[in-house]
C-alpha cells in the first residue's frame, strides 16, 4: 500500500475539513476528555457526530495530514482492509485516526480491541450508532475507552445555533432553584414562546437548516435509513421481514402516541411473538426513534413492557404523525430534552419521575397541581408562559439543561 492507494480516501477527507465551519459547537465538544487513547461517540443519525469530530480535527491540527480522518461505509473497503489502512498510516507518523459510522465495519469491535492492544501510542476516536452497546460486545472496550452520547439540538443549542441568544446550560438543581431569574433574564432579551414554537417542529437535528423545506422528507428518509441500514449493523440476525414489522410498529404508535402499550395486542397485530414485539421496541428505543417509559430502570438484557411510549422527539412527531397533539408534543418535549441528562420513570402520580426524587406534571398554562397535591419534591411544567413562579416552572426552559 502507498500514497496512492489511499489518495481517495484524503479526497474525501480534504474536502470534507474544507467545508467544515467552526462558528457553532455543540454542546458535547466541551465536555469531551479529547486526550483518551480509545475514545467513542455515539447517537442518532443526523445528530452533528461527523462534524464534531472534523471541527476537532480542523481546530487541534496545524498539520491536518497529522490526522486522518475516514468513514467505514465508504466503498473503497469493499476492496481494501482496514487493518492495512491503519498500519500503513501509523507507519507513516500518523497518531490520530477518526473513524466515522464504525458499526458499519464486521467485527468493529474486535478491530479496536486489537488497535488499543497493538499500538500503544495510537489515539483513536470513533462514532456510531445510538444501537452500539458496548457492554454486551463480545470483545471488552468498556475498560480501554470512554464512550460519550451526542443527543439532538437542545433548544438552548438551537437558539445559539440560529444566531438568536447565547445561553449556559442549567443543570437541574439550579433549574429549579433558580428558574424565575433565569426565564427573566431571557425573556427581556428574546420572545421566547416564538421561537420555542419553531423548534418543537423544526430545530432537533442540526441538519434542519440544510434541509430546508424538505426537513421532513429528510427525516422519513433518516428512518428508513436507521431501520434499513443502523439497526441491522448492530443486531445481525434481523431479517427483510422483521424490518418491515419494525416499520410497521413505528407507524402504529406515530398514530397513537402517547400509547400505554398492549404488549399481546401489539404482537397481533404484526403477527409476531410477545418477546419479538418488546426486542422490536427496544431497538426503536436504542436507535433514539422512540422514548419507552418504565416504571424501573430500563434493563436491555430483561425487557419488560414499557407503561407509555412516544416518538424520541417533536420533531418526528410532525414528521411521521398524522395530528400531532399539543399535550402529547409537551410531554415528548420534556421527555426527550430531561431524559438526555437525568434518569426518567413513570411514576405513580404525575407524568414523569426524574431522578428518582422529582415529580413533574406536564401541561398548559391553566394546569393545577391536582394530580400531585401534597407530594413532596412535585413541579409543573407549564407551556405557553414565559417565567413561572415557585414550583411552576416554564416548560421551554427545560430545553436549556445541555
Amino acid at each position: 500500500m502507498d500514497y496512492s492507494d489511499i489518495q481517495p480516501l484524503l479526497n474525501v477527507y480534504h474536502r470534507k475539513l474544507a467545508f467544515t465551519d467552526l462558528k457553532f459547537k455543540r454542546y458535547l465538544h466541551r465536555q469531551i476528555n479529547w486526550e483518551t487513547r480509545l475514545l467513542g461517540i455515539k447517537g442518532a443519525r443526523g445528530v452533528g457526530k461527523t462534524t464534531m469530530l472534523l471541527q476537532h480535527i480542523k481546530e487541534t491540527f496545524d498539520n491536518v495530514d497529522d490526522a486522518f480522518y475516514v468513514s467505514l461505509d465508504n466503498l473503497w473497503f469493499q476492496n481494501h482492509r482496514l487493518e492495512e489502512l491503519v498500519e500503513f498510516l501509523y507507519t507513516h507518523g500518523v497518531n490520530h485516526i477518526y473513524f466515522d459510522e464504525v458499526h458499519k465495519y464486521a467485527n468493529w469491535t474486535a478491530f479496536l480491541k486489537n488497535m488499543y492492544d497493538d499500538y500503544p501510542d495510537l489515539n483513536v476516536v470513533y462514532t456510531g450508532s445510538a444501537m452500539l452497546a458496548i457492554d454486551n460486545s463480545k470483545s471488552d472496550l468498556s475498560r480501554r475507552q470512554s464512550l460519550y452520547t451526542l443527543h439532538g439540538l437542545s433548544f438552548r443549542e438551537y437558539l445559539e445555533y440560529e444566531g438568536i441568544i447565547a445561553l449556559e446550560p442549567l443543570p437541574l438543581e439550579e433549574l429549579l432553584a433558580r428558574h424565575t431569574s433565569y426565564a427573566m433574564e431571557v425573556v427581556a432579551r428574546v420572545k421566547v414562546l416564538k421561537y420555542f414554537e419553531q423548534y418543537l417542529d423544526r430545530g432537533y437535528y442540526p441538519y434542519y437548516k440544510e434541509a430546508g423545506k424538505d426537513y421532513q422528507t429528510r427525516m422519513e428518509d433518516v428512518v428508513q435509513l436507521v431501520i434499513d441500514s443502523d439497526i441491522p449493523a448492530v443486531e445481525e440476525t434481523i431479517t427483510y421481514a422483521t424490518r418491515q414489522k419494525i416499520k410497521k410498529l413505528l407507524m402504529m404508535i406515530a398514530e397513537n402516541v402517547p400509547l400505554e402499550p398492549n404488549i399481546n395486542k401489539l404482537a397481533a397485530s404484526l403477527e409476531s411473538s410477545r418477546d419479538q414485539t418488546l426486542k422490536m421496541l427496544y431497538w426503536l428505543d436504542r436507535a433514539a426513534l422512540l422514548w419507552l417509559l418504565t416504571d424501573k430502570v430500563k434493563d436491555y438484557k430483561h425487557l419488560t413492557g414499557p407503561k407509555k411510549i412516544y416518538l424520541n422527539n417533536t420533531n418526528l412527531m410532525s414528521a411521521l404523525g398524522n395530528k400531532v397533539s399539543k399535550g402529547t408534543q409537551r410531554e415528548t418535549f420534556f421527555a426527550n430534552q430531561v431524559g438526555a441528562v437525568s434518569m426518567l420513570l413513570m411514576p405513580k402520580q404525575g407524568d414523569f419521575m426524574v431522578d428518582g426524587k422529582y415529580l413533574f406534571e406536564v401541561g398548559g398554562a391553566q394546569k393545577t397541581f391536582a394530580q400531585i397535591a401534597n407530594l413532596p419534591d412535585s413541579y409543573l411544567a407549564i407551556d405557553n408562559v414565559e417565567v413561572g413562579n415557585g414550583n411552576r416552572i416554564p416548560l421551554w426552559l427545560f430545553g436549556c439543561m445541555y
